[in-house]
C-alpha cells in the first residue's frame, strides 16, 4: 500500500480569483498529479490574488497547518510589477532549492524564448517542498514531466521529499520516471 500524500494546489491569479475569468491551473494540476502518482493523494486547493503577504500567509498555513508534503503554485512568476510569487515563495523559505527554477526555464526554453522571463522558485519549508510552476496547464505539464530532450522536474520530486522526512512517492513510469539512487529505492509492495 503507497502512502498517503497531502499536497496544495495554488493558483495565483487576480483575475481568475474574482471570476473574470475561469481557472485552469488547479484542474491542469489536479489531473497532472493524479495521473502521475500511485500514491492516494489530498488536494488542498487554493484559488488566491497577486497579493505577495496574502501569497506568503497561503503558503505558510498550507505547509504548518494542513501539514501538506508538497506544494505547488502556478503563476505570477512573469516580470509584470503585479507578479510577486516567487518573491512570497522565499519569504517562507528554509532552503532554497534553485536547480528546479533553472531547469523549468530550461525546458520551456525548447518551446519559447520569452521563457527567459520565468522567475520560478523552488523552496524546502520544513518537511515541505514548494515549487512554483507556469501558469499555462501546457506549460505545467511540460515541466512536471519535460521530453525528449530534457527531463522534467517531477523526476526528482519525490526523492527530494524522501530527503527532508516526507511520505515515499510512487509514480506511473509511463507519465513520469522519478529517479532515486539504488540505496533509496524501496521494494515494491506485494499485491
Amino acid at each position: 500500500m503507497n502512502e498517503p500524500v497531502r499536497i496544495g494546489i495554488v493558483s495565483i491569479s487576480d483575475r481568475a480569483s474574482t471570476g473574470v475569468y475561469e481557472d485552469k491551473g488547479l484542474p491542469a494540476l489536479q489531473e497532472w498529479l493524479s495521473a502521475a502518482l500511485l500514491n492516494p493523494i489530498e488536494f488542498v486547493a487554493k484559488l488566491i490574488p497577486d497579493e505577495r503577504p496574502l501569497i506568503a500567509q497561503t503558503l505558510r498555513e498550507l505547509v504548518d497547518e494542513a501539514r501538506c508534503d508538497l506544494v505547488l503554485t502556478t503563476g505570477g512568476t512573469g516580470p509584470s510589477p503585479r507578479d510577486v510569487t516567487p518573491e512570497a515563495t522565499l519569504d517562507v523559505a528554509d532552503k532554497e532549492m534553485p536547480g528546479f527554477g533553472e531547469q523549468m526555464r530550461q525546458i520551456s526554453l525548447h518551446f519559447v524564448p520569452t521563457a527567459i522571463l520565468s522567475r520560478q522558485v523552488a523552496v524546502i519549508r520544513g518537511k515541505a517542498l514548494i515549487i512554483n510552476l507556469p501558469g499555462q496547464p501546457k506549460a505545467i505539464a511540460e515541466t512536471l514531466a519535460g521530453h525528449a530532450n530534457a527531463s522534467g522536474i517531477f523526476a526528482a520530486v519525490p526523492y527530494c521529499i524522501d530527503l527532508i522526512g516526507g511520505p515515499y512517492l510512487e509514480t506511473r513510469d509511463e507519465v513520469c520516471k522519478v529517479f532515486r539512487p539504488k540505496s533509496a529505492i524501496r521494494p515494491k509492495p506485494e499485491q
